[in-house]
C-alpha cells in the first residue's frame, strides 16, 4: 500500500525558493530525513558510511563494514509473504510464491548514503533549474554530477534522477561475470566473463551540464572472454542525453568492426539466449523515450541494502543457483522507495509494454522492478542492491543483480564478482585511457581488438 503522505509528497516539487529544505527536514538529494512511524526506519544518519581502518581496493569489502556480522531480524517465505504483502513489490510475491524454498532475510535498516559535497552543491542548484526537453523525455538543463529533481513532480523526472545517479567519473569491472540458469529438463547453466568499463564524462568533480562534451551521457565497453564461442567479441557503445545511442561490434572471425544499428530498447544482448534485453542493463539502461513514465507515489519496501556478499569476489560461483541467488548472499531492508510507471508510446513497439521500477529515495538508485508482457500479464521480476562505493563516497548498485523470467523459468545475473578474485573499481578522477569519450569510437575498437 502507498502511504497518502508519501503519495502527496511525490506530486509537491520544490520551487525555486525552497532549496533550503535540502539538507533540513529532507535530505541533501531530497529523500524524506525522518523515519517512520513505528521506527523500522530510522532517521537518515548522513554522510556515506565509512570503511573501518586498514580497507584499500582489493580487500574484500565486507570485512571492513562497520555493522559486520549482523543477524536478520526475520525472515519471508512462502508461507509467510501474505504477512508482509505491503511491503513487498508483485514480482517478490511472485518469486517467494513460486521459486522453491526461497526467502529474503530482513536486516535492521541503515540509511548511511550521501553524496560528495560538490554534488550536493550541484543538486541545490538544479532546484527550479533543471529541466526536461520539450520533446518530453531528454535532459535539457542540469547542474552535474547532482540529483537533477530532487522533488520531482513526473515520472521522467525520477527516471532522469536515476539515470544521473553520482557513480564518479567511471566504474570498471576488469573480470566481471553473467549466468543464464539451466533450461528446464538441464542443469547446465552459462557462465560468461568480460571485461567491462562505464564511463561517465560528466561525473568528474565540478560543475557540467547535458549540453557539454557533445552530449554525451556515456560510453559503454564490454569485451567476452568466455565462454570460448564468444572470446574476442567486444562491444563500444555511446549514449547520448538528447538522440540515438550508438553501437559498435568487433567480430574476430571477420577481424571487422560493424555498427549495429538498432542494439537498444529490448534488442537482445548477443550472446544470452534472448534472456536479457538491452535496456535491463542496471535495471533500466539508454534512452527513456519510448515510454510514458508516471510516478505512482511511494512506499516503504524490502529492498537489498548493504549486501557486500553480492560484490565478495573471493566467494565461488556456487552462490549462482539453478533457479536463483543464494538466500545466503541477499540481504534485505526497510527502505522507502519512488513507484514509477512505464506504458510504452502508442507509436513505438517494445517487448515489454509495461514497465514498474521502484527507486531508492536516498540514493536514487533502482532496486526492483517488473515488466509486463502485452497482455498485461507479470513477466519478469528484477532486484539489484545498495552497496557503498568507499572510493568515491557514494553508494551503488552497480554490482549483482538478477532478472527472474516467470514465463521461461529461468533467470539472467550480471555484474557478478563471484569467481573473479578481483575487485570491481570506482575512479572520482582518472586519466585511464578508458575515461576518454574516444575511446568508444569504431576506430579505438578496431585498434585495442587482438583476435
Amino acid at each position: 500500500m502507498l502511504s497518502a503522505a508519501c503519495a502527496a509528497l511525490s506530486s509537491a516539487a520544490l520551487g525555486a525558493g525552497e532549496a533550503d529544505r535540502l539538507g533540513r527536514d529532507l535530505t541533501p538529494v531530497g529523500a524524506e530525513r525522518a523515519g517512520n512511524k513505528d521506527g523500522s526506519i530510522p532517521e537518515w544518519a548522513g554522510a556515506t558510511n565509512a570503511p573501518a581502518p586498514g580497507w584499500a581496493h582489493g580487500k574484500v569489502r565486507g570485512d571492513f563494514w562497520s555493522h559486520k556480522g549482523e543477524k536478520p531480524i526475520f525472515s519471508i517465505n512462502a508461507s509467510n509473504a501474505d504477512k508482509y504483502a505491503e511491503r513487498l513489490s508483485p514480482g517478490q510475491l511472485a518469486l517467494l510464491k513460486t521459486l522453491p524454498d526461497y526467502r529474503m532475510d530482513v536486516f535492521p535498516t541503515r540509511r548511511e548514503c550521501s553524496y560528495p559535497d560538490f554534488v550536493l552543491n550541484n543538486t541545490k542548484t538544479n532546484v527550479g533549474k533543471a529541466k526536461i526537453a520539450a520533446d518530453g523525455w531528454s535532459l535539457a538543463e542540469a547542474a552535474l554530477p547532482g540529483v537533477p529533481f530532487p522533488a520531482p513532480s513526473s515520472g521522467i523526472e525520477v527516471v532522469w534522477n536515476f539515470l544521473m545517479r553520482y557513480q564518479g567519473a567511471g566504474v570498471r569491472w576488469p573480470d566481471g561475470r553473467s549466468f543464464v540458469s539451466p533450461r528446464p529438463g538441464s542443469k547446465d547453466g552459462i557462465l560468461y566473463a568480460w571485461d567491462q568499463t562505464l564511463h561517465l564524462p560528466w561525473g568528474r568533480k565540478g560543475t557540467t551540464s547535458p549540453t557539454q562534451n557533445g552530449g554525451l551521457q556515456s560510453g559503454f565497453y564490454y569485451a567476452f572472454r568466455l565462454p570460448a564461442s564468444l572470446e574476442g567479441q567486444v562491444l563500444a557503445q555511446r549514449f547520448y542525453f538528447a538522440k540515438d545511442s550508438e553501437a559498435f561490434y568487433y567480430f574476430p572471425g571477420q577481424r571487422r568492426v560493424r555498427r549495429l544499428p538498432s542494439y537498444a530498447y529490448d534488442a537482445p544482448l548477443l550472446g544470452f539466449e534472448n534472456q536479457f534485453p538491452s535496456d535491463a542493463i542496471f535495471m533500466f539502461f539508454g534512452n527513456p523515450d519510448r515510454f510514458d513514465w508516471k510516478i505512482v507515489g511511494k512506499k516503504e519496501m524490502y529492498v537489498q541494502y548493504n549486501a557486500f556478499e553480492l560484490m565478495n569476489f573471493k566467494r565461488s560461483t556456487d552462490a549462482l543457483g539453478p533457479l536463483y541467488i543464494s538466500n545466503e548472499v541477499r540481504r534485505y531492508e526497510l527502505h522507502r522507495v519512488w513507484v514509477v510507471e512505464g506504458t510504452v508510446k502508442g507509436n513505438v513497439r517494445h517487448t515489454t509494454p509495461k514497465k514498474t521500477l521502484y527507486f531508492d529515495e536516498d540514493t536514487w538508485l533502482a532496486l526492483a522492478a517488473e515488466d509486463y508482457d502485452a497482455q498485461g500479464k507479470l513477466w519478469r521480476a528484477k532486484e539489484a542492491a545498495v552497496v557503498p562505493a568507499w572510493e568515491i563516497g557514494a553508494c551503488s548498485s552497480s554490482m549483482l543483480y538478477a532478472h527472474y523470467d516467470l514465463a521461461s523459468k529461468r533467470y539472467t545475473s550480471d555484474a557478478i564478482l563471484f569467481g573473479a578474485d578481483q575487485d570491481m573499481q570506482w575512479f572520482s578522477e582518472s586519466n585511464d585511457r578508458r575515461l576518454k569519450d574516444d575511446f568508444y569510437t569504431p576506430e579505438n575498437l578496431r585498434a585495442v581488438s587482438e583476435r
